[in-house]
């Protein structure tokens, strides 16, 4: 969320900024809600004092042996004029921090302009589009041939877009979730954690998911629980309602968990294989960064999450997002996208993202420098390191054979025993 008095004194500047994301706000009766506080604070304390007052008055008329029967009967009317003040208080705010919590992050000044994904910026790519002697298959295709992905059977357990993996293609995924974890923890520094897979709403509210974004999650029935759609709802609500010391930024997260999205409003997009899927596996990286280290926390994890890619010599490239395409929590993101032989296209596979203190303010995630010096929100940056499926689906059509068996990356054999190339099974 951003900051309620930022945006009410700077109302033109960040009105211009959100629009630059295409996203319309009821700015009017935001200012409206703001003055209309301003005038109930104004008459509730008018009252309070009052009643302090009175207070004092009663209280120095009965030492003196008077009657106070008439101030406290005024009083009473005081006290009911209050009440009704206070609930109409509470209702203005409420509404007010609906409209605040419907506000996107305000985009970093280096983020290009754009009405759209056209308009994202690539701004360094690795390898080669790998080059056939044959027309390539789809990895939905290839897996199935293999038999190590079963759509059909999956949709007869839980219905359209899920996936069984069976053998080698649950090795791959496997070792992919190994190989990765071990990048990050052994070689890049984060700590692993193994988080809830479900999430209050107030998690969700801290990460920018609610009240927003409520028809893309699978909520309990029942519950006020939901199936959390990434690991970076309970990485960032680790800390929330806390205040951490300077000394210990930045602190930096890995985890590996299922995600679960209804993907509501992606109908007929993707239907095929294992690009949006409503259950997917990704490993997930996590950062709480002093505010003027965000932006090199920033290119810090982009560069973490692109050292998997290059390992698994996928050809990739890295993208600034316009500020359009802009997630909603996020100021800025750098998009990694590989290269889809069959599809020839690229594929999102990890969007890094440098939510400044949008998220933190939401979730009350604070610290402080000195033992007396005032408390500051904390950066959050979040990134992919990276989804499973979509790197398999990668793997499948870039190291797929003519005659149909699949290469295994050579990085990735140790994790997989050895085993060079998948065959049918």
């Amino acid at each position: 969320m951003l900051d309620p008095k930022f945006v009410l004194e700077n109302i033109q500047f960040v009105r211009e900024r959100i629009a630059s994301r295409g996203i319309e706000i009821p700015w009017e009766e935001l200012v409206q809600l703001s003055q209309k506080r301003k005038f109930i604070l104004r008459e509730v304390e008018a009252l309070r004092s009052r009643q302090n007052k009175a207070s004092e008055v009663i209280g120095r008329m009965r030492k003196e042996g008077k009657n106070p029967g008439t101030l406290i009967l005024e009083m009473k009317e005081v006290a009911g004029k209050l009440k009704d003040l206070e609930d109409e208080l509470r209702k203005n705010e409420g509404e007010l921090r609906q409209i605040l919590l419907g506000i996107p992050n305000i985009p970093h000044s280096s983020v290009p302009y754009g009405k759209g994904s056209e308009d994202n910026l690539v701004v360094r790519e690795f390898g080669k589009k790998p080059e056939f002697n044959f027309d390539p298959k789809p990895h939905w295709e290839i897996g199935k041939n293999l038999g190590i992905l079963d759509f059909d059977r999956a949709s007869k357990i839980a219905g359209s877009r899920f996936a069984v993996y069976l053998g080698g293609g649950a090795l791959l995924e496997r070792a992919l979730i190994n190989f990765m974890l071990d990048i990050h923890t052994r070689e890049r520094g984060y700590k692993e954690m193994i988080p809830p897979f479900i999430a209050n709403e107030e998690s969700l509210i801290g990460t920018g998911n609610l009240p927003k974004f409520e028809d893309d999650l699978f909520k309990l029935k029942g519950y006020s629980w939901y199936l959390i759609p990434t690991a970076e709802v309970p990485l960032t609500n680790y800390y929330r309602n806390e205040i951490l010391s300077s000394d210990s930024l930045p602190l930096r997260f890995v985890a590996y968990t299922p995600c679960f999205r209804r993907e509501a409003g992606s109908y007929g997009k993707d239907i095929k294989g294992l690009i949006r899927q409503h259950q997917f596996n990704k490993v997930e990286l996590m950062t709480f960064s002093l505010p003027e280290k965000s932006y090199e926390e920033l290119e810090r994890m982009t560069n973490d999450a692109e050292e998997v890619l290059k390992r698994l010599d996928l050809h990739y490239r890295v993208v600034s997002l316009c500020t359009a395409d802009l997630g909603f929590s996020g100021a800025k993101t750098y998009d990694l996208e590989v290269w889809m032989p069959f599809q020839k296209k690229y594929l999102e596979v990890s969007s890094c993202t440098n939510c400044e203190d949008f998220q933190a303010r939401r979730a009350n995630i604070r610290f402080r420098r000195e033992a007396k010096s005032r408390l500051e929100f904390v950066h959050t940056l979040n990134g992919s390191g990276v989804a499973l499926g979509r790197t398999v689906s990668a793997i499948l059509e870039s190291y797929q054979e003519e005659e149909g068996s699949v290469r295994i990356p050579e990085a990735l054999r140790p994790y997989t025993g050895g085993l060079e190339k998948i065959t049918e099974s």
